[in-house]
């Protein structure tokens, strides 16, 4: 396993949308400043050129910080940009095939909406499962919400760390505890609010807690 669950607690998640033509760079800094432990760089309206610049300006930041910086759904963005990993949804690449292209010391985190899912994805090679989405979000919205027992289920299922995902906020995320999780992932939660550094500080004391 290429990640400790640690490094998972405060998982955020980018969406430039949010940001009102501010610099994703500045918006990732205040996170981590906040107390995010590991950023996903998700930015699907960019071409493959765009994508590996801004990968590459994040990776070196977030190394600045000993932050793992993982892009989601492309390996290849990934490996030229010197990231340290990739996370892959079940519509996306094949698990197996993103493992054999990333290597066996690149982080590799896999979505997983169920235990049969989850089993399929650490025998493949994942090091964590992003399970969800865990309440209705606008992020995805035909993402349809997973039960607790769901959830439960999923962290059962596997020995490699698992975090929520979906629409996980600060009036929601205590709901979570009980449920086996690493930590939480998010998004508008994050680079939605107004001051991102003293949301993500309080959310990381409250994922603390779950």
């Amino acid at each position: 396993m290429n990640i400790k669950p640690e490094q998972l607690r405060l998982y955020a998640v980018t969406d430039r949308a949010w940001l009102g033509g501010g610099r994703l760079a500045d918006a990732v800094a205040a996170a981590l400043d906040g107390g995010a432990t590991l950023v996903q760089l998700r930015e699907k309206t960019l071409d493959d050129a765009s994508l590996l610049a801004l990968a590459r300006e994040l990776t070196e930041f977030c190394h600045t910080r000993g932050v793992p910086l993982i892009v989601d759904d492309n390996v290849e963005v990934a490996l030229a940009a010197g990231a340290d990993g990739v996370h892959v949804g079940q519509s996306d690449m094949d698990v197996r095939r993103a493992r054999e292209l990333l290597g066996p010391d690149k982080i590799l985190g896999v979505s997983a909406h169920n235990a049969e899912e989850a089993r399929a994805a650490q025998a493949a090679g994942a090091d964590y499962l992003g399970c969800g989405a865990a309440f209705v979000t606008g992020t995805k919205p035909d993402a349809h919400p997973v039960s607790a027992e769901t959830m439960c289920a999923v962290t059962a299922a596997v020995d490699i760390p698992v975090v929520a995902i979906g629409g996980i906020d600060e009036s929601n995320i205590l709901e979570l505890s009980g449920r086996g999780l690493a930590g939480a992932a998010v998004v508008s939660g994050i680079f939605a609010q107004p001051d991102i550094a003293a949301a993500a500080r309080r959310l990381r004391e409250l994922a603390e807690k779950i």
